[in-house]
């Protein structure tokens, strides 16, 4: 028997990487993520990035920090001389600009990893402007867009929504 307290949420336990291909949302050409948590009181997320083919995330800012665990493959910054491989624990600082992508110069043309992003992500073009704005409840209404559109249905986020 489960007994819940007033006002706490129920755990989440979950297979992060999915057997249903439905459940990965389209990020970008060649990207997609899958929510594992979306935390609306902190304004924060927990997801996978899954990137195939080679691909780009485009270059942005986060506002507060983020932490990564790269599960399969490896992807670098631009902005940086370092690559995240399998197995590698990633911290970004407030405020650093970068550009995520998945290429020769890695060593992999596909990665997985679990992201862990508090605030928002804010992109930006070549000169510095913002370009567009992603928080958790813009990538609630992605999800429940996508989710809508191939057959999981809306509510099928619900379980990861706190």
């Amino acid at each position: 028997m489960i007994i819940q307290q007033a006002g706490i949420q129920p755990e989440i336990a979950v297979q992060a990487v999915p057997d249903d291909e439905r459940v990965w949302v389209p990020q970008a050409p060649d990207v997609w993520f899958r929510p594992l948590l979306l935390n609306t009181v902190t304004g924060s997320w927990c997801n996978l990035l899954r990137v195939r083919k080679s691909g780009v995330l485009s270059r942005h800012i986060h506002p507060s920090w983020v932490t990564g665990y790269v599960i399969k493959g490896a992807w670098r910054y631009l902005e940086h001389d370092w690559v995240a491989s399998q197995g590698s624990f990633v911290y970004e600082p407030p405020g650093e600009i970068h550009t995520l992508v998945v290429d020769e110069v890695s060593g992999s043309t596909e990665m997985i990893t679990l992201f862990n992003i508090h605030g928002a992500m804010v992109y930006l073009d070549a000169d510095g402007n913002q370009s567009g704005y992603e928080d958790v409840f813009s990538k609630i209404a992605m999800c429940r867009a996508h989710y809508a559109e191939n057959g999981l249905g809306a509510e099928y986020l619900d379980q990861f929504i706190r």
